[in-house]
């Protein structure tokens, strides 16, 4: 391996803790606060987005349903295919797009608007149609990407991942969820392992 490669790979994790650790500095906290009150409270929460962000909004769904809040991500091809029929008055939608512009979403938001549920929108843009859209707007910052051309989604997916999981953690203190309600849902692996003996 040449050194110039173990160089960049120091400074990608560098650049990724500093973009988490940011968070912190610019978190909207009664947006955030709003999303879990409507998330806490929904009966479904899809979620949806593109590429690598739609990697980051499926992990969001499972881990909802792994706090017993059913939840499922709707790849955009399929939303506008009929898969927003899961979608009914009440339920939220959270969608994700560091721009806000993400041409596969708009109609989505436009379907759920018409649908009544209530739309969350993570992005960067807050000037973006998606953010103009949504009901509750959380916005993501990333100064760079850490590749060296700064062009993959590497900040940016652990940045919404941070922000996925920090609504999930918040989530699961405001339903009461409990340690025996996942342990009855999680009996496999290790983790199923050690909460069943």
């Amino acid at each position: 391996m040449q050194r110039q490669s173990m160089e960049h790979a120091r400074e990608s994790i560098r650049i990724e803790s500093n973009a988490i650790a940011s968070i912190l500095d610019y978190l909207d906290e009664d947006a955030f606060a709003r999303a879990v009150d409507v998330m806490s409270k929904a009966e479904r929460i899809a979620t949806s987005a593109c590429g690598n962000s739609g990697i980051a909004a499926k992990k969001l769904a499972h881990s909802l349903c792994c706090i017993e809040k059913p939840a499922k991500f709707i790849p955009p091809g399929e939303a506008v295919h009929g898969g927003l029929g899961f979608i009914k008055e009440g339920d939220v939608i959270v969608l994700a797009s560091r721009g806000g512009k993400t041409a596969e979403l708009l109609p989505i938001m436009r379907i759920c608007r018409q649908k009544k549920a209530t739309i969350i929108c993570i992005t960067e843009n807050l000037d973006s149609p998606l953010a103009k859209g949504a009901d509750i707007v959380l916005s993501m910052k990333v100064e760079r990407e850490s590749d060296k051309f700064n062009v993959m989604s590497t900040s940016s997916f652990v940045v919404l991942v941070a922000i996925f999981d920090a609504l999930h953690v918040a989530i699961m203190d405001e339903t009461g969820y409990s340690i025996d309600e996942f342990a009855l849902i999680h009996p496999g692996g290790a983790v199923g392992e050690r909460l069943n003996s």
